[in-house]
């Protein structure tokens, strides 16, 4: 399906947008930039028919089995979009500003074109969103297994507010359709890509020398542990949060560090950590998670076995879970879906731990004694992370946040410098 000018049309009418969009963009640029206050207005009243109820059966035929809206209607307030602008642009982005000489504004950089992640349902929206409120016409790619809900949302924001409609486009494109896909990144001035490396090393070869490459790569996030506040409490927040996300995000807890290089102490938090899990483990919605799980973390120990890398490894196999203690030090993928990586790290060595993935880090979830959480969580923001939580938090949003330690609309614009007579 496509999404152009407010409504959902065929994939048989996508050469016609697509021969048409350059006249169509090129009228809107024309035209004044759209106002942040229209977006704003728009997503904050579709936010609150959301949290109303009005469409639960819509969401309930497109989320997954235990995905809720809980940690996104927030974002769709006016105080928090209001706040996001206000820290990512300042007070007032988009006045002019007088200088001696000249009049400096900023405006949107103009046609966005975004590949959208597939990790995690409405992320398509919410870069399209990022775009709408600095002004900019967006084109996106829906990624494999959206199943309409992108379409749905954007197709329910043009209807709440018709004016965003010519700055709303989406296109159901598999990744081969390369032709395509060079024009549509041929008609934008910023190419936004959400992936991994293979992602990013192809949108490269689309974005012309005339069109700004945005990329939101991968990242690798992880838990310290050194010290409690409240051991139960925090171990099982960390373990909740270790299965709600299936270790799917940026922000999922792959590999477990502790502030110790005592083995038997590795071992020891292994065997009270895992009833942790496997009570989570429990809770999963669905059918046959605990048996999907079960199954990833036997393959991926197995490939290790294959690969002669599993020497001075220790396996906890619990149900619908497990916990893997390794003797390295490194920062890596765990096997996901409830199997979780446990690492020895004490302090001194944290820093060139990390700085092995420098440029791949994103959140630390830090359990510790309360007093020494400022001091840790200064020495793993020097150490490269660009967001320290709770453990159980890692994957919360928080209005005002960067993004992968920058403001993301900040890259979404441009400012225009005029002499004054």
């Amino acid at each position: 399906m496509i999404f152009a000018q407010g409504k959902l049309l065929p994939d048989t009418e996508r050469k016609t947008v697509l021969d048409g969009l350059e006249a169509q963009l090129n009228a809107v640029r024309a035209g004044p930039p759209l106002e942040a206050e229209t977006v704003i207005s728009a997503v904050d009243a579709l936010g609150r028919r959301l949290e109303g109820g009005e469409f639960d059966d819509l969401l309930a035929r497109f989320l997954p089995a235990g995905v809720g809206l809980g940690e996104l209607l927030p974002l769709l307030r006016r105080e928090s979009l209001e706040a996001k602008l206000a820290a990512e642009l300042g007070p007032d982005p988009f006045a002019p500003r007088e200088y001696a000489k000249t009049t400096a504004q900023v405006l949107p950089l103009g046609v966005l074109f975004h590949i959208a992640p597939g990790n995690m349902p409405g992320l398509p929206v919410y870069t399209a969103l990022e775009g709408l409120l600095t002004g900019n016409v967006n084109l996106v790619k829906l990624p494999h297994g959206d199943k309409g809900l992108s379409l749905a949302a954007f197709q329910l924001l043009t209807e709440q507010e018709p004016r965003l409609a010519p700055y709303l486009y989406a296109f159901d494109l598999p990744s081969g359709r390369r032709e395509e896909l060079k024009t549509l990144s041929g008609l934008a001035d910023g190419l936004v890509v959400w992936g991994g490396d293979g992602a990013i090393a192809s949108a490269r070869t689309l974005a012309g020398p005339g069109c700004k490459l945005i990329e939101w790569g991968h990242r690798l996030s992880f838990a310290y542990v050194s010290g409690y506040e409240d051991k139960d409490r925090e171990l099982s927040a960390l373990a909740s949060h270790i299965v709600d996300t299936g270790q799917r995000l940026c922000s999922s807890c792959q590999v477990i560090f502790l502030d110790s290089e005592d083995q038997d102490a590795g071992i020891a938090f292994c065997r009270e950590f895992l009833p942790h899990l496997e009570r989570a483990a429990a809770k999963r919605p669905g059918p046959g998670g605990g048996a999907a799980s079960s199954l990833s973390g036997f393959t991926a120990l197995l490939e290790r076995i294959v690969d002669e890398k599993a020497e001075g490894e220790a396996l906890f196999q619990g149900r619908g879970c497990s916990v893997v203690l390794r003797p390295d030090r490194e920062l890596e993928l765990s096997p996901m879906e409830g199997n979780v990586l446990v690492k020895l790290l004490p302090q001194r060595e944290l820093v060139p731990a990390l700085r092995r993935q420098k440029g791949r880090l994103q959140t630390a979830g830090l359990i510790c004694a309360p007093e020494q959480r400022t001091a840790l969580t200064g020495l793993l923001a020097r150490a490269g992370v660009t967001r320290v939580t709770r453990a159980g938090s890692m994957s919360a949003s928080f209005p005002g946040e960067g993004h992968d330690g920058e403001y993301p609309l900040r890259r979404y614009v441009r400012v225009v410098d005029v002499e004054k007579d």
